[in-house]
């Protein structure tokens, strides 16, 4: 299973990159797992200073910009 994780307060663009995120999932009919994290904390420890951020698997794809879901559909295509 795919793991996205979103990084961000819950502000407006951490809220559509989510919603991208999610609808890049759909959109590939992946199993995949979307989790929000807004705990200022826990995205300071993973290093991102700048959100809205996207960590697909482990790894930061995107930091400080919404990217579409069609940009995330290529990344998780790989």
């Amino acid at each position: 299973m795919i793991k996205l994780e979103v990084l961000g307060t819950g502000c407006k663009k951490c809220q559509q990159l989510e919603a991208n995120a999610k609808e890049a999932v759909a959109s590939l009919n992946l199993e995949a797992q979307v989790l929000h994290i807004t705990d200022p904390m826990e995205i300071a420890q993973r290093g991102v200073m700048s959100t809205p951020a996207l960590i697909i698997n482990g790894k930061i794809v995107s930091k400080g910009q919404v990217i579409t879901s069609e940009k995330i559909q290529a990344l998780l295509q790989g």
